[in-house]
């Protein structure tokens, strides 16, 4: 008895009318999406053993590079027994090194999945962040910063803006871009309105000395013109 998918039994079917010369060669690679060279091979073959053809010769056997099941057993007692509280990655390495077995990380994922053994390596523990509280009063702390983009049509101008921290109050203005200009010129009319600010933080841009620059300002005393 020979067992055939649809495939192969299409491939059968196409190749018995090739051989009775109903459909050409031509036609025939096309339907199965080979080359002549290959649909001449199958006729061939159909002319020496018949539909056997389409059934590979190694149906039926093991993969040669197929592994034992001895070392699939051992393999799994030595997770349970020696290594059961090491992750795959390290499970691999010493497999290889000390029991001289080299298995693919699949494989021994798939083993460990048998036995009900899934050692995952270990995440660090995020590190707790508190929520900083707002400043209590006005002035305490200005925050400064560059937002380039399209705002007016395909025209591109950066809005530059002073938030205060506590009260979440905006003094901002455009201008072409994020220049030092821009920022002295924002921050010099939020003096004007509301007075003389504690402390003002930055991001970290070529405008304010780049990534090795000041990032604070701190003012202690009284801003002149």
């Amino acid at each position: 008895m020979i067992i055939m998918d649809s495939k192969a039994q299409l491939t059968v079917d196409i190749i018995t009318k090739v051989s009775e010369r109903e459909i050409t060669i031509v036609n025939t690679a096309k339907l199965l999406n080979k080359s002549r060279r290959t649909i001449e091979r199958y006729l061939q073959k159909y002319q020496e053993v018949g539909i056997q053809f389409v059934i590979h010769q190694n149906s039926g056997k093991s993969p040669i590079n197929k592994i034992s099941d001895a070392v699939k057993r051992a393999v799994q007692t030595l997770i349970q027994e020696k290594y059961f509280d090491v992750n795959l990655a390290h499970l691999k390495e010493l497999l290889e090194d000390n029991e001289h077995i080299q298995v693919k990380r699949e494989t021994l994922r798939c083993w460990a999945h048998e036995i009900h053994h899934v050692k995952r390596a270990k995440r660090r523990r995020a590190k707790a962040r508190k929520r900083r509280e707002r400043m209590e009063s006005p002035g305490l702390l200005l925050q400064m910063d560059g937002s380039p983009h399209r705002w007016f049509g395909d025209k591109k101008s950066c809005l530059i803006a002073i938030i205060d921290d506590a009260t979440s109050e905006i003094h901002a203005e455009f201008f072409r871009s994020e220049i030092t200009l821009g920022c002295l010129k924002v921050l010099r009319d939020y003096i004007d309105q509301k007075g003389l600010f504690k402390a003002l933080y930055v991001d970290r841009a070529d405008i304010f000395g780049g990534p090795n620059g000041v990032t604070s300002l701190r003012c202690n005393e009284p801003v002149t013109s």
